[in-house]
């Protein structure tokens, strides 16, 4: 037996002393001679386990929604798949419902063929994990809920489609978890559809244009990444100024050294500006959600932190934009109440800047002396750039 078909077994054995069928989260016995499956049990039920109406609150449940445009080649909205567009991809064959499915070919004897996502929960409060697969020794769980329970598993769906069910309680200080499905090693392709992580949603994330304060700071954000140069990152290492860089992932992913060195001064952070830069109105909530998220992934996968802001691209924002943003782990939507881009000297409010403003600029060939223009400003009102998060934690 092979060393991977060893510790398959292993596993087995180990799923099968650890977890029982539980009839409340499993998918039901098997009919004689079909698949056979395991499922978790619950954990203990938290003092929010009721708290808000239930939703389902996975990105891209169904593997229907599209690619946001600047997307990377063959990735799958809303997930991160390890084996990316070399294993899995939607296909539109034989779905469990709808068009689409996912579908994963483990691409050698070391891959499981994992494809995860982070989802934001509630912390105390109990979830329903739930997915439709197909293949043999397919698996489904969450991690990082602070009282992690043994996933779901099938050892073969017999070729058809099998639900898979999953419960978890979700500790103190739990914001998100990760959920995943896989394989197993050398057991062949496998396909996913309908998943669900049902529960309350996290509370709307809060829309601002400033931050309140009564001391005289101001900060200066500056969106997109398309150009970098070196003019505008020698300003901000000589003036020491923290800022707040809201790059898109292609431009971030092209250049990500440039990013951390602009950002390497205390209280700068790199933050979330969507996919594709389109205006989140036009677009549902589902496909908001995609947009953020994903950017959200791109962003702590490049640069090691979770954004915990979104700046909307065009300040376009509506009540779908505040939940889809929350569903991502942000906590705040900002636009700003003064332009300095591309040679502006804007502010929207009467008078000079005033204590927590928010600057908007731009990485265009004008940074430099946007930043010097900016600065001035805050000079002549007597307030100092500072770090944006460490005003809204």
């Amino acid at each position: 037996m092979s060393t991977r078909l060893s510790a398959l077994a292993a596993s087995v054995v180990l799923l099968t002393t650890f977890t029982a069928p539980a009839a409340s989260a499993g998918p039901g016995p098997a009919p004689a001679g079909g698949p056979t499956s395991q499922s978790s049990p619950s954990g203990q039920s938290g003092p929010n386990s009721q708290s808000g109406p239930s939703v389902n609150l996975a990105t891209n449940p169904g593997f229907e929604l599209p690619a946001p445009n600047l997307a990377d080649w063959g990735a799958v909205p809303g997930w991160s798949c390890t084996g990316g567009p070399a294993e899995a991809a939607v296909t539109t064959a034989a779905a469990h419902s709808g068009t689409s499915a996912l579908t994963v070919t483990p691409a050698n004897a070391d891959s499981t063929g994992e494809c995860a996502q982070t989802v934001a929960v509630q912390p105390d409060t109990t979830y329903t994990a739930s997915a439709w697969v197909r293949g043999a020794f397919v698996y489904l769980g969450a991690t990082g809920t602070g009282r992690d329970v043994a996933p779901a598993w099938t050892e073969t769906t017999g070729g058809g489609w099998q639900q898979l069910t999953t419960r978890f309680t979700t500790g103190p200080s739990a914001h998100s978890v990760r959920l995943y499905v896989h394989g197993w090693y050398q057991q062949g392709p496998f396909s996913v559809d309908d998943v669900r992580v049902d529960g309350p949603a996290p509370a709307p994330a809060v829309a601002a244009g400033s931050v309140p304060t009564s001391d005289k700071v101001v900060f200066f954000t500056v969106d997109d990444g398309w150009q970098r140069t070196p003019e505008a990152e020698k300003f901000i290492a000589d003036h020491r100024l923290p800022i707040t860089a809201f790059p898109l992932p292609m431009p971030a992913g092209t250049d990500p050294g440039f990013f951390q060195r602009v950002t390497t001064v205390p209280g700068s952070s790199i933050q979330d500006h969507s996919v594709s830069h389109t205006d989140l109105t036009t677009l549902p909530q589902a496909q908001q959600q995609v947009e953020i998220c994903d950017a959200r992934d791109a962003m702590t996968r490049l640069f090691g932190t979770a954004p915990v802001v979104f700046r909307p691209p065009y300040f376009a924002w509506n009540a779908d934009t505040l939940q889809a943003a929350a569903d991502c782990g942000i906590r705040t939507v900002l636009t700003a109440d003064a332009d300095f881009s591309w040679g502006a000297s804007s502010i929207w409010h009467p008078g000079t800047l005033q204590p927590g403003d928010v600057v908007l600029m731009h990485w265009t060939d004008t940074l430099a002396t946007d930043l010097q223009r900016a600065l001035a400003a805050a000079d002549a009102a007597g307030l100092k750039p500072a770090g944006l998060v460490d005003y809204l934690r």
